[in-house]
């Protein structure tokens, strides 16, 4: 649908991204990286909601030294999320991760990077370059707020990051990634598409500190949407103060409404009215829990189109373009599949008649 960014290629674990490869789809843990209990449970439940990569903090030696029990149990590549301390970055290599994420802001001076970079290269790990509006090295050298154009913050968002990426180079480094985020859309599509047009590096795309489910969601939408919509970022993240499983869940709607990812079905429902005489809300809700809480199911429904319609107004239309669907009435529903209409079905029928037949395909 869309052409790609023709960006060098990068291995993650068993994944490649760049070069034109498909857009993969990340989240972080929220859990104590040190209680590996914890943080293996959250991962598998990320895995079966199809997340491919995923990060975890890694604030002391502790938690670098847990990076090898958690990366056993585990099915997807683990990267470690280094900040201030050089040593942990060396320690998770060792601890065989599949990718390092530094940031510039706070990593230290050019020796450290070059033994992170050796340390790197020795063990076949990329590094990405994770640059964030708050903690550029720029902003040391501001009292108080900066009073930056966003044209400008994306300036010295790109510098930082071609700066740490030329360190990497000059060590003969060359598996990098790179992320340039903002808590706003306008900075982050401004510095994604500078970065775009001076290097082939691929990206990581997001919105940081996003907030919580609606206003990260609309902000995350229209940034991701517009990047990937111009053949820009190789991996996403969804950033939402929500279960990181609605993270992915997110990220894959969005690549799904823009054609890059197939994810589950397509479940069209009305918005309801004082006409609507069913309870399509809980329905789709309840719906929606049975098939992304089951891998298996939802990809027996991938590439569906599943209609739940509260009323006889537009419901029989709007279902006729779905492959199945219900279009509801009072306490009851017609189903109809490839546009024609059939039996009645009761209001506390229509999940399992729905499940039933997802599960016959």
């Amino acid at each position: 649908m869309f052409t790609r960014a023709r960006t060098r290629t990068v291995g993650i674990g068993p994944f490649k991204v760049g070069g034109g490869n498909l857009v993969r789809v990340q989240s972080m843990c929220n859990t104590d990286t040190r209680d590996t209990e914890a943080t293996v449970a959250q991962i598998r439940r990320l895995e079966n909601a199809g997340c491919e990569i995923i990060r975890v903090a890694v604030p002391d030696m502790a938690a670098a030294q847990a990076l090898g029990v958690i990366k056993k149990r585990i099915s997807i590549p683990l990267v470690a999320d280094i900040h201030f301390d050089w040593r942990l970055a060396l320690e998770a290599v060792r601890q065989g991760v599949a990718k390092i994420r530094i940031n510039p802001g706070n990593i230290g001076d050019r020796g450290r990077v070059r033994e992170v970079a050796l340390a790197c290269s020795g063990s076949g790990v990329p590094i990405r370059i994770g640059v964030n509006a708050g903690s550029l090295k720029a902003l040391r050298m501001v009292e108080g707020k900066p009073a930056w154009s966003p044209e400008k913050w994306a300036e010295i968002m790109v510098e930082e990051a071609l700066s740490e990426a030329a360190e990497l180079e000059a060590c003969g480094f060359h598996d990098i990634l790179v992320s340039l985020k903002a808590d706003d859309v306008e900075r982050t599509l401004m510095a994604c598409r500078l970065f775009a047009r001076k290097s082939d590096i691929p990206q990581h795309i997001g919105v940081t500190e996003a907030g919580s489910f609606l206003p990260g969601v609309v902000k995350s939408s229209m940034a991701l949407g517009s990047l990937l919509g111009e053949g820009l970022g190789d991996t996403v993240r969804v950033s939402l103060t929500e279960d990181p499983v609605l993270q992915v869940r997110t990220a894959y709607e969005i690549l799904k409404g823009l054609g890059l990812r197939c994810y589950g079905p397509d479940i069209i429902s009305c918005p309801t009215c004082g006409r609507c005489q069913v309870d399509v809300h809980g329905t789709v809700s309840e719906l929606e829990s049975r098939i992304y809480g089951d891998p298996a199911l939802r990809h027996k429904a991938e590439g569906l189109k599943i209609a739940v319609m509260g009323c006889v107004v537009n419901g029989p239309g709007e279902a006729r373009s779905a492959d199945f669907g219900i279009a509801g009435g009072k306490n009851v529903g017609v189903w109809i599949e490839n546009g024609r209409p059939g039996r009645q079905i009761p209001c506390g029928r229509w999940i399992a008649e729905l499940i039933e037949k997802i599960q016959s395909l």
